[in-house]
């Protein structure tokens, strides 16, 4: 459901290159064509309105299981603030003040997981009545399976679509099986260009400037996914005796993190070389993630009708 532009880290994983020159262009840049061109195409939902969608499914989904005679609940737990992604490069340091990477929501959201009442209440069904419940939400073993070809011939992903789950896909995109074929196709295009990304001369030289910022600081660090494994490994060590310690220095460290971001204009330099390297696959793909964004913003547009925007 998430797009987030700027997570470089799950592309570093990537094993599959990407095809073309590295070399400077002028695509991109103010007056450019490849800009007057981008600048017409259906923008990426933010992503308070993907939360917002989100928020609408689940209403949605709750509603028609009701309908169907089962309980079933929203998860509303984060508030707005709270649900902020933390993308590879993280540039808001009041937000890093306040929550640091956001370790604490993490723990947070793993909690009402584990406490899962839609799992629990499913649980408590007497056999007959949970597969029943079963294909109320989502159809069942009868349910269509929805099929979306990775880009790069690199695979299949499949999902299963039927019951209230497809019912509430279909209030707010009109067409599940193309929202699903076309997001898997927009959300796995870093898989094409991550390897190269990652070594483009523009984007490493920004994160060389971040980690000389960042020494300056006194935190030694070659990028900003090296100082959240960093963290994180603080705080599995420190443990809950000492959480209070932890999360004293994840915040320290976010907030330098954000602040050499901004001193270094890190953000600007990333999504820019990402925007260059997605452009140069558009006459392959950007069909697709017209569509798809165009059926998210049909979406939002349902899902201010449907729920109200979290505080």
């Amino acid at each position: 459901m998430r797009r987030t532009l700027m997570s470089l880290w799950a592309v570093v994983t990537v094993v599959t290159a990407a095809t073309g020159c590295t070399g400077d262009t002028d695509a991109g840049k103010p007056g450019s064509a490849t800009t007057a061109a981008r600048q017409t195409r259906p923008q990426p939902l933010t992503w308070q309105q993907e939360l917002r969608v989100n928020d609408a499914q689940q209403r949605l989904t709750k509603q028609c299981m009701n309908r169907q005679g089962f309980d079933y609940w929203e998860d509303r737990t984060l508030t707005l603030r709270e649900s902020r992604p933390v993308r590879y490069v993280q540039d808001d340091v009041e937000w890093a003040r306040t929550y640091g990477y956001g370790g604490r929501i993490d723990a947070k959201s793993q909690k009402v997981r584990e406490s899962n009442p839609i799992g629990t209440y499913r649980a408590s069904l007497p056999t007959s009545r949970r597969a029943a419940f079963d294909i109320a939400l989502d159809g069942g073993d009868d349910a269509r399976i929805l099929t979306a070809p990775l880009p790069g011939g690199s695979g299949e992903i499949r999902k299963r679509s039927g019951g209230c789950t497809e019912e509430a896909e279909r209030e707010l995109y009109g067409d599940p099986a193309e929202w699903f074929r076309t997001g898997k196709v927009a959300m796995s295009l870093n898989g094409l260009y991550g390897e190269e990304l990652m070594k483009d001369r523009q984007l490493t030289a920004a994160i060389a400037s971040w980690s000389r910022c960042m020494k300056k600081a006194g935190h030694s660090y070659k990028d900003p996914q090296a100082a959240r494994d960093a963290l994180r490994v603080n705080t599995s060590r420190l443990g809950e005796a000492r959480a209070d310690e932890a999360f004293a220095a994840e915040r320290k460290t976010a907030v330098a993190d954000a602040t050499c971001a901004r001193e270094t204009s890190l953000r600007t330099v990333a999504s820019a070389r990402e925007t260059y390297y997605e452009d140069r696959l558009h006459d392959r793909y950007g069909k697709d993630v017209d569509t798809y964004r165009r059926l998210g913003q049909q979406a939002y547009d349902r899902a201010v009708r449907i729920v109200p925007e979290r505080d």
